[in-house]
């Protein structure tokens, strides 16, 4: 008996002293969990800024037939930027809030998203600011195909991209604009056929039916619905492809043809393709905007081989968005105390097109204040903008920052990558990349900077969305 004894109190002290050891050779500020699991990113302070050339993807997603390069249209990968040109932070983050403020003003008690909204009923005429549609890919349009660059966007139904000829205006883009006369697949839509009765309203010109939208920033593009040649690959083309062919155009386009909705809408590109791919795409979107990611429709070849789905949520069935269910927030391993009720009472959306994540402030605040308690050991900076937690890390060399996981319906836990948490503005104002709702029951919105790096896996006809890890790597 004393043996045994003597060999527990001896193995005690053992683990006790190995203990000891963990926490005096931890790095500065990372924390553990209960099984020793390290809960926190460390990252030099040069890997959280842009680099000023352009590093392409290697993923596998690049070998799928039916794969798009996907690039920041403000970063060094991009066309559309015309020499060194920095990105607007403030013009972004403001074309954001515009963006949201759109959003969460279609509904009359804010919480709604587009229920009861003229724009769900007419979705041709709906439309948000696409200034902050950031991210973009090149399509082919016509017979000889001419090459597009499009911004895309999960919150828009209809496909449309500049025409000639201008009719008053058209803003400038970085390649010709498209010429229907130039293409021997282009066609009008009839004003009497079921596909111009399916954008909501009856406009024509003659038996011709026109489109017109109207975006949050007043923002504008008018001409006909047509149908042309849609050549995404090489390998992957669709005949007949319903578009709008803008003919008078204005706002803040930024140098993109057009751009590329992605919502579940009967005009949208998802279901116009149902046949072909299921209702299904998916995309990785770049960790930096000195970094490629990509756009795959269906399938082909499957995504990240660890994707988790969660419930896409079916109301309000007249919703162009896709919604879904935020259950919990995580801070370097720990759960936040958020009353379930505050995610519930407004619901959330996940946006391709909405810069920063909007939660409800009384989430919002208990993530900012566990961060902030975790952050503790690094030099404030002023407030920026949407901001109002940031570090100057200008005299540091790396830096330590902790785990945020989110928790969908489902059981889904995504553990956010590094730039899905600050924002670097430069390296003396690194923000934490959230911001509050005025109210808790405002519509939450999940936006691009939080999805980074992951593939982020839209199957619409299953009702489910799926988050797999290092999906752009």
């Amino acid at each position: 008996m004393e043996s045994s004894y003597f060999c527990a109190f001896k193995g005690a002290r053992l683990f006790l002293s190995l203990q000891i050891l963990m926490i005096c050779f931890m790095p500065k500020g990372h924390t553990y969990g209960v099984e020793g699991k390290i809960a926190s990113h460390t990252a030099s302070i040069s890997s959280l800024l842009p680099s000023p050339s352009c590093s392409s993807s290697t993923s596998k997603a690049s070998d799928r037939k039916s794969t798009l390069e996907v690039i920041h249209k403000h970063g060094p990968c991009s066309h559309l930027v015309q020499g060194p040109s920095p990105l607007n932070h403030t013009k972004l983050l403001l074309q954001d809030e515009s963006r949201v403020n759109w959003i969460q003003s279609q509904s009359s008690n804010g919480s709604d998203g587009l229920e009861d909204s003229a724009a769900a009923r007419l979705p041709a005429r709906s439309g948000i600011t696409i200034g902050t549609g950031n991210y973009v890919v090149t399509i082919g349009l016509g017979t000889p195909k001419k090459n597009l660059t499009l911004a895309f966007d999960t919150g828009s139904p209809l496909t449309w991209t500049q025409c000639e000829p201008c009719v008053r205006s058209c803003y400038n883009q970085s390649e010709p604009r498209f010429n229907p006369s130039q293409s021997s697949s282009y066609a009008n839509i009839s004003c009497t056929s079921t596909s111009c009765s399916q954008l909501g309203h009856l406009e024509c010109s003659g038996t011709t039916c026109l489109y017109f939208i109207r975006y949050g920033d007043q923002s504008t593009t008018t001409g006909f619905f047509a149908t042309e040649k849609l050549t995404l690959t090489p390998t992957e083309v669709i005949d007949n492809f319903e578009f709008g062919c803008g003919e008078k155009n204005r706002g803040l386009f930024l140098g993109a043809a057009g751009l590329m909705g992605l919502s579940d809408d009967k005009i949208s590109i998802v279901q116009q393709t149902a046949a072909k791919y299921g209702k299904h795409f998916s995309y990785c979107l770049p960790s930096s905007p000195s970094s490629t990611g990509h756009l795959t429709f269906g399938k082909d070849g499957g995504a990240s081989s660890s994707v988790s789905f969660t419930p896409l949520s079916k109301i309000p069935p007249s919703s162009q968005f896709y919604r879904i269910s935020i259950e919990g927030i995580s801070v370097g391993g720990n759960r936040l105390s958020i009353p379930s009720t505050v995610f519930s009472s407004g619901g959330a959306i996940i946006d391709s097109g909405t810069v920063i994540t909007r939660l409800p402030p009384t989430a919002y605040s208990a993530l900012r204040d566990a961060f902030r308690t975790a952050m503790a050991n690094y030099t404030k900076a002023p407030a920026f903008s949407l901001f109002d937690t940031c570090y100057d890390f200008s005299k540091e060399s790396t830096v330590v920052v902790p785990f945020i996981t989110f928790s969908f319906a489902g059981g889904v836990e995504v553990n956010l990558d590094l730039s899905g948490i600050l924002y670097p503005v430069q390296s003396s104002q690194i923000c934490l990349a959230f911001a509050a709702n005025p109210a808790d029951s405002n519509l939450g919105i999940y936006g691009n900077t939080q999805q980074k790096t992951f593939d982020v896996v839209y199957d619409v006809a299953g009702g489910k969305l799926g988050f797999g890890s290092n999906g752009c790597s």
